[in-house]
């Protein structure tokens, strides 16, 4: 059994999708009932003894409204008392970095750490910005505006959320990625500006993109990373999404192009 947390969102939607596609047992964490779900919330322990109970695996992605790792911890205490076998958890690029004083990801880096010093076996995912980031603006796009530049000229291998799910069951289903700490990079470098370009061609109309250096109005953690990530500490390409699954990572254009109906539909 595979308890699923963020199971709504842009990866644990994947992950579920995999998962359902696969026959493996799994129950999706959420704090509104769903089918194949349990009711449950990081801040309420009796609810995560609930619904890590029975559980094999856990895969954990915790998005609070401030960056911090006591989802995390909360979560990974829980899954402990269980008897739960494993952990795969989401982190992020960079993560321990150190930028301007700060430190990237401080709180991946803390839930990190609590999930190895647990004595559960454990995956650590670490992708850079994710190819669905554009779907945050189709409504400027399909408006002809602007759409924000957070990154500046730096150059990034996004990578395509449906390879970061299946590396994430590929290694809630196979002890062969254990202990592995994984930068889950697409095939090449881009910076915000090609992506535009290469999603004008596939939908045949203009992105306009703007500059957007206001880091100032991000969470403090999170503008360290995308600060880190402008000045190029992204600018790199692994192996590890081919070396997980056998077979290339995906290119943003084809993610653009798999995804061109949500781009022209109107809401």
């Amino acid at each position: 059994m595979i308890l699923v947390t963020g199971s709504t969102g842009t990866i644990g939607s994947h992950v579920v999708r995999l998962l359902t596609e696969r026959g493996v047992p799994f129950r999706a964490m959420s704090r509104r009932p769903r089918p194949t779900g349990v009711v449950a919330d990081f801040d309420d322990p009796a609810s995560l003894a609930r619904a890590v109970a029975g559980v094999d695996t856990v895969f954990l992605l915790t998005v609070p409204p401030a960056p911090t790792a006591d989802h995390d911890i909360a979560l990974v205490t829980a899954a402990r008392a269980a008897g739960v076998r494993k952990v795969v958890k989401l982190s992020a690029i960079g993560s321990g970095e150190r930028f301007q004083g700060a430190t990237v990801g401080h709180w991946h880096v803390s839930a990190e750490q609590a999930i190895e010093a647990s004595g559960l076996a454990w995956t650590m995912l670490r992708p850079p910005s994710f190819a669905s980031n554009f779907l945050w603006h189709r409504a400027l796009i399909q408006a002809g505006e602007p759409i924000p530049n957070l990154t500046g000229d730096s150059r990034q291998a996004v990578v395509d959320p449906r390879d970061v799910a299946a590396v994430a069951v590929a290694a809630m289903t196979s002890d062969a990625h254990d202990g592995q700490r994984y930068d889950l990079t697409g095939p090449e470098l881009l910076t915000f500006a090609d992506q535009a370009a290469i999603l004008e061609r596939v939908l045949e109309r203009p992105v306009e993109i703007t500059d957007s250096p206001a880091l100032d109005r991000l969470p403090a953690g999170m503008a360290t990373g995308v600060g880190w990530a402008r000045s190029g500490g992204a600018a790199y390409v692994t192996d590890h999404v081919p070396r997980a699954l056998g077979r290339p990572a995906g290119a943003f254009e084809q993610w653009a192009r798999d995804h061109r109906e949500a781009f022209t539909a109107r809401p």
